[in-house]
């Protein structure tokens, strides 16, 4: 495996504005999409999101366990989860449950450096300076308002499940992404939920068993927020992949 290095990535030359994109096709989402992080003020219909679900349901799983379980938000139980996430994480900075960490706490390279350089993208297109602290806590506190989105998702999974499930349901939540950009919106996968995965268990009333993996902003993007113009960068082929036989 070649991971390649920092100085390697590209952005994609395509990528443009999303209205000349034809978002029917799924090379062209891929190639346009980006993590949206300011949404219109328009509601995004029941039926938008369960169509966007239905599609998503036929992703792959190994032995067809369809390792996933979806809880949506929207109205005043968004607004309820967003305030049970500050109040809980006021009281506890460093978050809940440390089985199941989002990344380890000494990355190596060249991953630590693919995670800072986003970073440095997202916080200079919104005018933060790297010695702003409250300014970045702040900015990072918006994960828990779903960055202003009129509807979040939040997916679970069984605690006893191994590393293939978790795969799986991270395919899952990739068709979610596929679907939702069919529709013409925008979402934000947001492993930030993460910290409250006890709270968030106990207030939608989940077993024991079952943990909250990541949640999900859904709605319609504001592209002419400069937050929405970022477009992280991506390794070559060649920097990842080894042929053989051809």
């Amino acid at each position: 495996m070649n991971i390649g290095s920092q100085s390697s990535l590209d952005t994609d030359p395509n990528w443009a504005a999303p209205d000349g994109c034809n978002r029917k096709s799924v090379s062209n989402i891929l190639r346009s999409r980006a993590s949206v992080r300011a949404y219109l003020d328009r509601e995004v219909p029941f039926e938008t999101v369960h169509q966007i679900l239905d599609t998503a349901r036929w992703s792959p799983s190994g032995s067809n366990l369809q390792p996933w379980k979806v809880i949506v938000v929207a109205g005043e139980e968004r607004e309820r989860v967003s305030r049970l996430a500050r109040q809980a994480l006021a009281g506890n900075p460093a978050g809940e449950d440390s089985d199941y960490p989002v990344a380890p706490d000494n990355l190596a390279s060249p991953f630590r450096e693919r995670r800072s350089l986003a970073a440095q993208q997202r916080y200079s297109a919104v005018g933060i300076s790297r010695d702003d602290a409250a300014g970045r806590a702040a900015f990072v506190e918006r994960n828990y308002e779903f960055w202003g989105a009129p509807v979040g998702l939040l997916f679970a999974t069984c605690r006893n499940f191994g590393h293939s499930q978790w795969a799986h349901l991270g395919m899952f939540i990739q068709s979610v992404v596929l679907a939702a950009s069919e529709q013409g919106l925008g979402c934000c996968v947001q492993e930030a939920w993460a910290k409250v995965r006890e709270t968030l268990r106990r207030h939608f009333s989940l077993p024991e068993d079952e943990v909250i993996y990541c949640g999900m902003a859904l709605g319609y993007p504001d592209w002419s927020q400069p937050i929405n113009s970022v477009r992280t960068s991506r390794e070559d082929v060649a920097n990842f992949t080894t042929f053989l036989g051809f």
